[in-house]
């Protein structure tokens, strides 16, 4: 079978239980474990937004998802409610289909990050309330800022990164950006 398409989901970890979704009209899409993609319509702007951060060129990622049926809504809106959001998993995901539109093999995990917010927005149209959400994502590059406006320093930016991603080396970015400041990046690179 050959690659005919690729579709770009999006999984949020919340405490209610998984909510699975997929940038696409066409209505649920049904991957091979058995699991159910809802449809929903992400902005224009939101792949070029989504590229960023799988690149490491955005260490934020803000997407607007509207289309949302109103079971998952509510849903979400009960886990915001409660205070259980912050800090869920969200993931993007990458999944190749066959000319039927059937997966291929298990999807590519091309972003990981956690909910750091949600902002709510509902409109009214001829075909009924249409509610969108702006989930707002954190990765580990995210340099958290403090109530005085003041960016976390070398040795809490270490402590943060040494428990979000304990099995990793220890995080050396604030030390590494200084001694970059002043490199000259040559292109091409002979």
């Amino acid at each position: 079978m050959a690659l005919k398409s690729l579709r770009v989901l999006c999984q949020v970890d919340l405490p209610s239980g998984p909510i699975r979704m997929w940038d696409g009209s066409g209505g649920a899409f049904l991957d091979a474990d058995g699991n159910i993609w809802r449809a929903c319509v992400l902005t224009e702007d939101a792949l070029d937004t989504i590229e960023m951060a799988i690149n490491a060129e955005a260490f934020t990622l803000s997407l607007v998802i509207s289309g949302i049926d109103g079971k998952t809504s509510n849903s979400i809106w009960d886990d915001y409610q409660a205070g259980n959001i912050k800090g869920s998993r969200f993931r993007i995901m990458i999944q190749k289909c066959d000319e039927f539109e059937q997966p291929m093999g298990d999807p590519q995990v091309k972003f990981t990050g956690k909910v750091d917010n949600l902002v709510f927005a509902d409109a009214a149209t001829d075909e009924g309330i249409r509610s969108s959400i702006t989930v707002e994502i954190t990765n580990r590059f995210t340099m958290r800022t403090l109530t005085s406006g003041a960016v976390l320093s070398d040795t809490d930016q270490k402590a943060r990164s040494a428990v979000l991603n304990p099995g990793a080396p220890a995080d050396r970015f604030c030390e590494r950006v200084p001694l970059m400041r002043d490199k000259t990046v040559r292109w091409p690179n002979w």
